[in-house]
Formats: structure tokens, C-alpha cells, sequence
């Protein structure tokens, strides 16, 4: 599992189209009850526009489970789809895209139509303001108090975000490593006989 990028901030560019307007919005949503949710707010935000069409990319990129799209009253395969095609060869993951047509009053044809919806996508992801997700695991570690010293030396050194320290008859700590860095902190904790990694999923 290596890093992907997501949206770093709501974004919104629009294109007009032989006199249709074209609004495209992103936002960043990291499953598809928060995809569903902004699907629902935009169409609430437009109730006026001939269609609200759809496409998300809801979880890690190369997840399909978490994809989605719809047509919104465009012809069948004329939107959603070509919204999804582009979003699915972004890169990009825990995305969704609305896009709002006011018909201007000039049919596209079908083709003009997936050409339209695929271009107001592309825009939109040109100027997306982007951030980048570093798959992390979780660590649970136990040392004998002599070894805090060593330990907390390996944590920063391996950059280890630490979520809580408890003091018992033992140190015991919780936190995450980067998923790439996890194999190589196993091997530099080998040595210290006082220090214990208990759980690593």
C-alpha cells in the first residue's frame, strides 16, 4: 500500500459550453457516506440546474468498491461514467466530483455531451489543491524503564506518533509509524531485549 493523494480543499472551477454552464465541484470525502452526504448538499445547493451529475473515487485509488456515478437525467453513459474514467485515471483518491449543467439552450449530441462532462472534470483536477496520505500502522510497545531512554530515542528517530504513554510496572506506548518505515523499526528494535513490540496490525 504506497501514498496516494486527496483533496486538500473544497474546489470549484466553471466552463460554459455553447451557452450550457458547466460548475464542477470537488471535495475531499474519505467514504461514501461523506461522498453521499456532498452528492446531497449540491443538489440542494442547485435545485434550479437541469442536472447534478456524479462521480466518486470514495476511498484509496485503486479500490473499485468505492466507486460511483450517475447520470442525473443526462443520456445513459453520457456523463457519470466519462466523470468516473477520468477520476479513476487521476490518481486521486477519497474524491468526489459534482457537476451542475444549466442547459444553455444548444444540444451537444451525445458525444459533445461526454466530451463536456470529461473536460469540466479535467479542469477541475488541474487546479485542485492537493494533499498526501502516508498509509500508517499502528503500534503498541512495552519497555522496562531503564530502556525509555533508547526507546523514545527510536520513536523520534523513526518518527513514531506517539498517542499515549502509560506508566505501569512497565512503559507501555500507542501509536503509528509510517507503513513504509514499519519493517526497518522491527529490525532496529532487535537489540533491546527491554523492549517489547506487541502489536503492529
Amino acid at each position: 500500500m504506497s501514498s496516494y493523494q486527496i483533496p486538500a480543499a473544497r474546489h470549484q472551477v466553471e466552463l460554459i459550453i455553447k451557452n450550457s454552464r458547466f460548475l464542477t465541484t470537488i471535495a475531499h470525502t474519505p467514504d461514501k457516506a461523506s461522498a453521499d452526504a456532498f452528492i446531497q448538499e449540491l443538489r440542494e445547493q442547485h435545485p434550479s440546474a437541469n442536472h447534478n451529475c456524479w462521480a466518486f473515487v470514495a476511498g484509496k485509488p485503486d479500490d473499485s468498491r468505492l466507486w460511483g456515478c450517475s447520470d442525473d437525467g443526462e443520456p445513459k453513459g453520457t456523463a457519470g461514467r466519462p466523470m468516473l474514467n477520468v477520476l479513476s485515471h487521476s490518481g486521486v483518491g477519497e474524491i468526489s466530483v459534482v457537476v451542475t449543467r444549466y442547459f444553455g439552450g444548444i444540444k451537444l449530441g451525445t458525444g459533445g455531451l461526454v466530451r463536456a462532462y470529461s473536460q469540466a472534470v479535467r479542469e477541475g483536477l488541474e487546479t485542485l489543491p492537493l494533499a498526501t496520505v502516508v498509509p500508517k500502522a499502528p503500534l503498541r510497545l512495552s519497555a522496562d524503564f531503564a530502556m525509555t531512554g533508547q526507546l523514545e530515542h527510536l520513536l523520534n528517530q523513526y518518527e513514531v506518533q506517539v498517542t499515549q504513554r502509560d506508566w505501569q510496572e512497565q512503559l507501555l506506548i500507542e501509536g503509528e509509524i509510517e507503513l513504509t518505515r514499519l519493517e526497518e523499526f522491527q529490525q532496529a528494535l532487535q537489540p533491546y531485549s527491554g523492549i517489547t513490540l506487541l502489536s503492529c496490525e
